[in-house]
């Protein structure tokens, strides 16, 4: 019941009340493997990639956002769900080589994977240097890489409120990236580095943020 409300109300509801535009939507292949790449300015991001995209995407999330309790946690869990949300515990030693193996799984399935290649928001609303699991995933599975920004995700949900505002925002898709050369060289970490910082390139390009060659994670730390 949870699911058909979501579907048949919630989502376009959302896309009513946000308006999003969309640009490049063309860039995005019918058919394959296509990991969609993007910045991560709030926890939103993910939803409105899968909102406007021609095709369903999957991403990760944390396996806590679908093993609540009660009326509400079975609503939370049934909207994370529908809109693509693949819960995976990323914690302890194990947690990132459990992320690789389920978007190595939903690629080789000819779906649509999304990505934050930076593994957490930003902390200041720059873009920050993207960790190689977006290379290694390209060069397992043959798919083609789509950078993504995000633009204004910001201004629906700002860090640390809870509930969203209604904002616009805007999500632009770039030229679809062919890895297809590196192939067999998923585990050169040189290639690995230089597949990663064309996407972020990309990204960059894209959504107007400046650049800062580190990575978030070592930012928030500081």
């Amino acid at each position: 019941m949870f699911r058909f409300l979501i579907n048949t109300l919630l989502v376009p509801l959302l896309r009513v009340l946000y308006r999003p535009r969309v640009e490049g939507i063309e860039n995005i292949p019918a058919t394959g493997p296509v990991i969609l790449a993007g910045n991560h300015l709030a926890f939103s991001d993910s939803p409105f990639m899968t909102l406007v995209a021609p095709r369903p995407v999957y991403f990760l999330g944390k396996d806590e956002y679908v093993t609540g309790s009660g009326i509400k946690g079975r609503a939370k869990a049934a909207f994370f769900t529908t809109v693509g949300m693949i819960p995976v515990d990323r914690d302890g030693a194990r947690g990132g080589a459990a992320a690789l193996m389920t978007g190595r799984r939903v690629l080789e399935e000819g779906q649509i994977f999304g990505i934050h290649p930076e593994g957490t928001r930003s902390p200041d609303g720059r873009l920050y240097r993207g960790r190689t699991g977006v290379a290694r995933l390209a060069l397992m599975t043959g798919a083609v890489v789509v950078p993504c920004a995000l633009i204004g995700t910001e201004r629906v949900q700002p860090a640390g409120k809870k509930l969203p505002r209604i904002h616009r925002v805007t999500v632009r898709f770039g030229a679809p990236l062919d890895f297809s050369r590196y192939e067999g060289m998923d585990r050169d970490r040189y290639v690995l580095r230089a597949i990663t910082d064309e996407v972020m390139s990309d990204v960059m390009r894209l959504s107007g943020q400046e650049y800062v060659d580190m990575y978030a994670t070592k930012a928030k730390a500081a």
